[in-house]
């Protein structure tokens, strides 16, 4: 810009921050032509979404990934994958983040060998691992081991790219889930704030790294952060987490370099937030909730990623995902945002909000760290609980209208969508032969290996992780060695053991307020269970397969527990066997299935299957998930009661129906 620019402008404009989509699905070989396309269209960055079984540790020939392969992300079980999923792209001159959490070593292991098959400097190679586990445990549920475990995997890659890759951020804190779970903006900061510092203590108690080199590790620490549709608020929220910090990094950590405190942070702007009726209100939501982390340049995004307007139909087309960066480009290019300094300095009314999220936030943390940290907070259900009933309170202010949702719970009436007229086209669609062809895939690369150096490697994996030492190497030695990613993390299981995070039900408080409908429904439930003979209506709340967004499940049992159900939810990544094995021993009256990650034309018909093979084929069965009409009359067909969507968003009304479901499957 020149520097004759009028008052008030910066003498240079601010460069844009990274834009980058969330993409990746069917294979690697797809995926990597959908990268070359995202960056052509001006993407300065990638943003890889995996698949549910390599985020959860398992190859594509395993059980429980039936029908999740290559659904909502690429598959990569092994280095071949990883080959396939850069072909042709630079990794020295990429900057690459990686959603990845619990095999987040292996996933950075597999891409630096990539990287150096290309000729690339690991230490030039710059991007990003998530590598936060305790949001997993909390929300997104992509888990496998108990907390402590998972912690030292966190604190040995952040230990190994501060030696080896200096310019890559090994650990990506975030809050994104935690808002989607049901976080207010000062639970947010506060928890996500808690989950830094035991990553940070992790490092310091751990020993890998001198105590002059703290304030590089805190450098290279960056957050992942939710953006929602009150964006005023969230400028205040990004405000804060800034604030905060830069407290806790100087004083907790004696860090004294202003540069190291910054709070480095990018985003992607709340997907859950979109909503089935009247997709097209996503586009403005989508923008409004972009203005919350790149308006005030004081706490702007470094790095933004947007959804597509049709999320919450299912899995977006390239077509969807370039609408969403150009939103990104026109805002960056076209509009004078990035032509001032902070447009919010000197604002009382943005102070006030700061403060205010400050204070609740450092409450917050100060209550994380007297229960022993956030480990503790974990494992005692507080943490999730505390999402629960916050989840709760959020549903039961849309249900009664306190908060709008344009299209859905005011200004229902419309005009058809020429968005969706297409039907099943408005959306990707995943080939049923991905799978086939990832399990044939994996099984060659089994066969075409040194079964011998497979062993040595993992061998070595599992003595290493009987100590202290740092599983870097002996990770890097199963990448060279062949080993899957299902194997890695098998390994790991043998030694650490796998966890069942607690459901939080126990300990919410729901906020609702017994109105006149759920006492209505309350003695629908009382009368059925009356006339069944029993004492009480039993529900079974079952997630069949690898997908781990529990909220919608967690809020319909809540409800059903408020409204006289006996509820029985065993939690996340459950087998059909289990499920069915659950619904015969407790003897329940009705099945809920909770299906988000499209895979429900494989996980239901396996429950349906299971029950008519366990003799309890009269057991009515219901679904709910992201699930597009085509889909639903094919549930229906096959047996399904009832298919629920996000459309229908009144809990109260659900529990109603499913008495109905209940009572007319037993005559009544």
């Amino acid at each position: 810009m020149d520097e004759k620019a009028p008052p008030g402008r910066l003498s240079e404009r601010e460069r844009p921050w990274v834009m980058r989509t969330y993409a990746g699905h069917s294979s690697a070989t797809a995926s990597n032509a959908l990268f070359r396309r995202n960056l052509a269209k001006g993407q300065t960055g990638l943003s890889v979404a995996f698949d549910l079984p390599t985020q959860t540790g398992y190859d594509p020939d395993h059980e429980l990934a039936a029908g999740e392969v290559g659904r909502v992300g690429v598959p990569v079980a092994h280095l071949g994958d990883m080959r396939a999923l850069f072909d042709g792209i630079p990794l020295a001159e990429m900057n690459t983040s990686m959603t990845i959490n619990a095999p987040a070593m292996w996933l950075l292991a597999l891409y630096g060998a990539v990287g150096a098959e290309q000729g690339a400097e690991l230490a030039r190679c710059a991007g990003t691992t998530q590598n936060d586990i305790i949001k997993e445990y909390l929300s997104r549920g992509t888990y496998i081991f108990p907390p402590a475990a998972s912690l030292r995997l966190t604190a040995d890659v952040i230990a190994y790219t501060l030696r080896e890759m200096p310019r890559w951020n090994p650990v990506n804190i975030c809050s994104y889930h935690l808002q989607e779970a049901g976080a207010t903006p000062v639970q947010e900061v506060g928890f996500a704030l808690a989950t830094a510092v035991a990553v940070l203590d992790a490092v310091r108690d751990a020993g890998q790294v001198p105590t002059e080199r703290m304030g590089d590790v805190v450098a290279r620490i960056s957050f992942f952060v939710n953006s929602g549709v009150r964006f005023v608020e969230e400028i205040a929220k990004m405000r804060a987490f800034g604030a905060l910090w830069d407290e806790i990094t100087r004083e907790r950590y004696g860090v004294t370099d202003p540069k190291q405190r910054r709070f480095r942070y990018g985003v992607q702007v709340n997907s859950l937030g979109l909503t089935e009726a009247q997709p097209e209100n996503n586009i403005q939501r989508i923008v409004l909730e972009m203005l919350g982390v790149t308006l005030s340049r004081d706490s702007r995004a470094r790095a933004v990623q947007l959804p597509a307007w049709n999320e919450a139909l299912g899995l977006p087309r390239p077509w969807d995902q370039q609408w969403s960066l150009r939103m990104q480009q026109v805002l960056a290019y076209e509009s004078d945002l990035l032509d001032y300094p902070d447009l919010f300095a000197g604002s009382h009314v943005m102070t006030a909000l700061v403060d205010g999220i400050v204070t609740g936030a450092r409450a917050e943390l100060d209550k994380v760290l007297e229960m022993g940290g956030v480990v503790a907070a974990v494992e005692t259900g507080y943490l999730k609980s505390a999402l629960v009933g916050s989840l709760a309170e959020r549903r039961r202010r849309l249900e009664v209208g306190t908060d709008v949702v344009v299209g859905v719970n005011r200004f229902t009436e419309t005009e058809p969508s020429p968005l969706t007229a297409a039907g099943a086209e408005a959306i990707e669609q995943v080939d049923p032969a991905v799978e086939a062809a990832a399990v044939a895939s994996v099984r060659e690369w089994r066969s075409g290996r040194d079964d011998a150096a497979v062993d040595a490697a993992l061998d070595r994996l599992r003595a290493d992780a009987a100590t202290t030492a740092n599983l870097m190497p002996a990770t890097l030695a199963c990448v060279r060695a062949a080993v899957t990613t299902g194997e890695w993390a098998g390994a790991l299981r043998q030694v650490f053991g796998e966890y069942r995070a607690p459901t939080g039900l126990a300990g919410a408080t729901t906020g609702v307020n017994g109105g006149s409908g759920l006492a209505a429904v309350r003695e629908r439930v009382a009368t059925t269970a009356r006339e069944l003979g029993s004492g009480r209506l039993r529900l079974l709340v079952g997630k069949p397969g690898l997908d781990g967004h529990s909220n919608g499940a967690e809020q319909i049992a809540v409800r059903a527990r408020d409204a006289g159900f006996e509820v029985v939810y065993q939690g996340i990544r459950l087998t059909a066997g289990q499920i069915v094995a659950a619904a015969v021993e407790e003897d329940v009256d009705l099945v809920g299935l909770s299906v988000l990650s499209g895979s429900h034309l494989d996980a239901v018909p396996a429950v349906l299957d299971g029950l008519r093979a366990a003799g309890r084929g009269d057991l009515p069965v219901v679904v709910g998930g992201i699930i597009p009409p085509g889909d639903a009359e094919t549930l229906r067909a096959a047996g399904v009661a009832r298919v629920f969507t996000p459309k229908d968003f009144t809990l109260t009304d659900i529990i109603d129906d499913l008495v109905t479901v209940v009572r007319s499957a037993n005559g009544l």
